[in-house]
């Protein structure tokens, strides 16, 4: 079982919707566009149980609202980012001169916890240093990791934005996602997916992270 992957809004996000073990049912993650997603939803004859936000940048949470209101799937974000649901400054839509229509969420997240989405059994992983609140999705059975914007295909998150930090999400990828047992898909925020043991293996900035002795 393999999620259905959507490029959507301005800054073309993967959003990916996860067909669940519940006949019928799907979560999503990081939704931009509404009806690009309520049509691909559709088509595969799915609706949404839960909205699994990995964190709260704009171009990540465009659509959430409306399918929160259409649907009526719990919004799950980690408590630091929550705030973006409704807050212009915290989500940077006011950096973009856009407007996200606002909501709030129904699931605040420590990370540690674990979901029952769709029948699916997803672990939350705190990964902090993109934002104060970013958190990767396990799926241990599926060996699928949904990344967000924490670690790409061969580079990581920025690092620069409000609650960024490098040290950081230097630390979450090499203490929390490196240390995991086996293989995963790794499908990130933006670009193409990759695996975890592709990256642990090849990630150049990872690896001169390690040569310089900080991990």
């Amino acid at each position: 079982m393999q999620p259905i992957t959507l490029l959507t809004g301005p800054l073309e996000v993967n959003t990916y919707i996860m067909p669940g073990t519940c006949a019928g049912k799907c979560f999503v993650v990081d939704p931009s566009d509404f009806a690009l997603v309520r049509d691909a939803m559709a088509e595969h004859g799915l609706t949404p149980t839960h909205i699994l936000l990995t964190h709260g940048h704009f171009d990540h949470i465009l659509a959430v609202a409306a399918l929160q209101k259409e649907f009526g799937a719990k919004v799950c974000i980690h408590a630091a980012d929550a705030e973006a649901l409704y807050s212009k400054r915290a989500s940077l839509s006011v950096l973009a001169g856009m407007e996200v229509p606002p909501c709030r969420a129904d699931m605040l997240l420590a990370g540690g916890e674990t979901i029952d989405a769709a029948g699916i059994r997803i672990k939350v992983l705190h990964t902090p240093g993109h934002s104060k609140g970013s958190v990767c999705y396990l799926l241990e059975q599926e060996r699928i990791l949904f990344s967000g914007d924490t670690l790409f295909r061969l580079s990581v998150g920025r690092t620069d934005l409000q609650g960024g930090s490098e040290q950081e999400l230097y630390e979450s990828i090499a203490y929390t996602l490196f240390p995991l047992a086996g293989d995963y898909d790794v499908y990130p925020g933006h670009m193409r997916k990759t695996t975890l043991e592709f990256e642990r293996q090849h990630n150049p900035v990872m690896r001169d992270w390690g040569a310089a002795g900080l991990w």
